[in-house]
């Protein structure tokens, strides 16, 4: 599973208005000691850590020094997922520029990413768009410490379980020898790598294609698309099916929709911010059209609603793998259209 995380520079730029529009300073001075609090919790950390089986000297290595990272946290409250419409982001996303330099790492790689999609069943233009989405298509996979980052999310009572898992899992990545601890960088979240994979996700679906031993998410195209392939197969992608199709939807069919169609209600944010699934013939009934005023097509199979403000969509049981690899309709529309101009 992957977390809702900015990751390219666009990203970045999005993150730094938020954060000043919401009025948290951007260079805030960690602590240059841990508090008694923290320095316990740690201890716990160790503990728990030796009970799994990780070397006493990794944990030297790694525990040695932390201190909670103020800056870590004030991202992890203002993620552009969260504070942008969809709209907003979808035109931040996909710029001409983005669509451009997707159109030419596709032309680039276009021999290892069939050699993929022929071994996984997914597209290579869709292999391009998340790579593109995720780290500008390998050029920002993060500069800070991922141990340093995952600590202090762990010790931060928001979402400490999940982060306290990811932390075991980056931990175990060293002491099994997949990566230099010092080389072990990331996003703010943890996430590592042109994937932006969090620990877990790599020990899970992390390839080694090239054959070289070593399942090379940081550096090696080759291991970095079929990683990427291989989590969202694991996900559900089917070969052959869309993803979804952009909508027009008037007031009235919306008020009709509100009324007669139930939104999720379990899952992660983003699943529940969808409508059930339903028959195209049922939404056709209710009114709503392609986004070129087109009738919706017959043989398709049943579709969840994705409301923006003006722009909305219909999207397909291969959209539910893209939100598995990152819980965001933003991600997972953005990442949609990028495969579908690529294509």
């Amino acid at each position: 599973m992957k977390f809702t995380e900015a990751s390219a520079p666009l990203a970045a730029m999005v993150m730094v208005a938020a954060l000043l529009s919401a009025g948290v300073p951007l260079a805030q001075e960690p602590a240059t000691v841990p508090t008694p609090e923290f320095l316990a919790w740690l201890d716990g950390v160790r503990a728990e850590a030796l009970q799994k089986g990780i070397s006493a000297e990794t944990l030297d290595r790694a525990l040695t020094g932390l201190i909670p990272e103020p800056v870590v946290v004030a991202r992890d409250r203002a993620q552009p997922e969260q504070v942008q419409s969809l709209d907003e982001y979808l035109r931040q996303r996909l710029s001409t520029r983005t669509v451009s330099s997707a159109r030419a790492m596709y032309r680039q790689h276009q021999a290892v990413l069939s050699r993929v999609d022929a071994d996984y069943g997914i597209s290579a233009s869709m292999l391009v768009a998340v790579w593109g989405l995720e780290s500008n298509f390998g050029r920002f996979t993060g500069t800070r410490p991922v141990v340093a980052a995952l600590a202090t999310l762990a010790f931060d009572p928001r979402r400490s379980t999940l982060f306290r898992s990811e932390l075991f899992h980056a931990l175990t990545i060293v002491d099994q020898g997949h990566i230099a601890l010092d080389e072990l960088k990331g996003s703010w979240a943890g996430a590592m790598g042109q994937p932006q994979f969090m620990p877990s996700s790599y020990l899970e679906h992390a390839v080694d294609f090239d054959g070289d031993g070593r399942a090379d998410i940081w550096k090696t195209e080759a291991d970095v698309f079929a990683s990427i392939a291989n989590y969202l197969k694991s996900a559900g992608w089917v070969d052959g099916e869309r993803w979804g199709r952009e909508v027009r939807i008037s007031q009235a069919v919306m008020d009709r929709i509100e009324r007669q169609v139930p939104m999720r209600t379990a899952g992660c944010r983003a699943v529940r911010e969808m409508t059930l699934a339903r028959p195209l013939q049922e939404w056709t009934s209710l009114g709503v059209v392609l986004a070129n005023g087109g009738p919706l097509p017959k043989a398709e199979m049943n579709a969840s609603l994705v409301r923006g403000v003006k722009q909305h969509f219909l999207v397909y049981r291969n959209y539910d793998a893209l939100i598995d690899y990152n819980c965001s309709n933003s991600y997972a529309i953005s990442a949609g259209m990028l495969s579908d101009r690529v294509r």
